[in-house]
This record gives structure tokens, sequence and C-alpha cells, in this order.
């Protein structure tokens, strides 16, 4: 049989052990300590080694490392009345573990909360063409509005993205035919305006040729080389009316006399 005392020892001996091992408390670096004493705050603990009363004091670790949270996708009208779904992705951090123990009962779920209700409400005031191409402008605008509600509770909003933006499959269609239609016109400006530039060196050339016979004589010459190069078996020289004027001319006269 145990005697009292031996047994009276080891209590003591368990119950020192374990009030030491409730006393010593190890933060990380990144790790800040919420101590409650008796129901209030006391300085912020941490990193590294930290006591505490046991029974007396409660600790609340609080992460101060960036959060990455996915913003559950939410059907979005847009101000032109597209109905488009839309998820997002938003990066926080606790920067006051007092306020994000003490302002909000659970920061994590609370900024997502208002992320997703932020996120209907700006888009939904945007079209569906700044929806597309505006992309940072509304990211910037749903960060400092997130940021600006979150800040009571100790908690920065550092970044927010808009990921996806899923279009119904009618609006792919219409955008597929605007794109279409987009790609026509543009080929038929560079079309009309390849025709306007050579009816304009046509003009120029025109008036060289006019101003100047033998640029004509020239041409005429160029031709008749380029068609001996040619395998043709008939030939077809056109021959300028400039050249049998003068044999009109007489031809004409001649005629006059006899009559």
């Amino acid at each position: 049989m145990f005697s009292s005392s031996f047994v009276t020892v080891v209590f003591f001996i368990v119950f020192g052990v374990y009030l030491l091992s409730s006393a010593i408390r190890i933060l990380k670096e990144y790790e800040r300590g919420v101590v409650f004493r008796l129901g209030r705050i006391i300085p912020v603990k941490g990193p590294g080694l930290v006591l505490v009363w046991p029974i007396i004091d409660k600790l609340v670790k609080v992460s101060l490392r960036t959060v990455t949270m996915d913003v559950p996708p939410q059907d979005i009208i847009t101000r032109d009345n597209i109905t488009v779904k839309v998820n997002a992705v938003i990066y926080f951090r606790p920067i006051d573990p007092i306020k994000a123990v003490t302002e909000v009962e659970d920061f994590y779920y609370a900024t997502s909360q208002i992320a997703q209700t932020t996120l209907r409400s700006i888009l939904g005031q945007s079209t569906l063409d700044d929806l597309l191409i505006n992309r940072e402008q509304l990211n910037a605008e749903l960060q400092k509005v997130i940021d600006t509600q979150t800040e009571p509770w100790g908690v920065k909003v550092s970044s927010v993205e808009v990921k996806n933006v899923d279009l119904p499959s009618e609006m792919l269609r219409a955008i597929a035919r605007q794109a279409e239609a987009e790609r026509e016109r543009r080929a038929k400006v560079i079309h009309a305006e390849g025709e306007f530039q050579a009816s304009q060196k046509l003009a120029d050339a025109a008036k060289i040729i006019s101003s100047e016979p033998a640029t004509l004589q020239l041409r005429f010459l160029q031709t008749l080389t380029e068609i001996a190069t040619e395998k043709n078996s008939t030939i077809i020289f056109p021959v300028p009316i400039d050249l049998i004027s003068n044999f009109l001319k007489t031809y004409e006269k001649g005629q006059n006399d006899g009559k």
C-alpha cells in the first residue's frame, strides 16, 4: 500500500506539471497572442515564449500572414440588364490582433461576406463592356470599398481580383457575331483605303503622261517588251492615235480635194 504522503507528493508533481504546461505557450514569428486576464485584455504577447496564468488567463492566437480567400461565384445583373456569374479572389491580413478578436466574432467569415455583397453591389453598377475591359479599375474600386469596411476590425485588404466572368450562351454568340462584323468592317475599310491610294497613284501617272507625251511612247515600248517575253502565237500591237493622226488628216484632205 502506498502511504498517504507519497500519494500527496505525486499529486502535487502531476498538478505542477499540468500548471507548467498550461502556462508555457510558444508563438511563431507570424503569430500574436491576445490575452484575456479575468476577462480584460492585456498587451499583446509574442512571438516566442509566452507565460500565461492557468485558469486566470485565456490566450487567443492570431496569425498575421496574408490570407488568400476565394469569393464564391455571384449572380450579378449589370447596368445594361445582362445576367453574369462572377467570382473573385481577395487578399487580406489582420494588422491589429486586438481589434480582429474583439470587434468581430470571426473576421475570416465577416470579410468573406463583405466581399460577396460588395462584389454584387459594385459590379452591378457597371456595364458588361466595363466588366470585360476595365477590369483593373473595378479591382481597385472593390479593394478600396472592402478595405474601408474591414478597417474597424483591424483587417487590411491588400488586393481584390475578379477571376472569371461567365456569360450566358446567347450572349457569347452575340459577342462572336459582333467580333465577326467588326473584322469585316476593318477589312472593307482597308480595301477601300487601298483602292483610294491606287486611284491617287493612277491619277498622278495620268497627269505625268498628259504633260509629257514621250512617256506614253516609253510605256508602249515597255508593254511590247513584256509581251515579247511570253510565248504567244498572236501578238496584238496597240497603236496610239497620235502616230496615225497625220495620215488621217492627209487622207481627209485628199478626199475633200477630189470632190
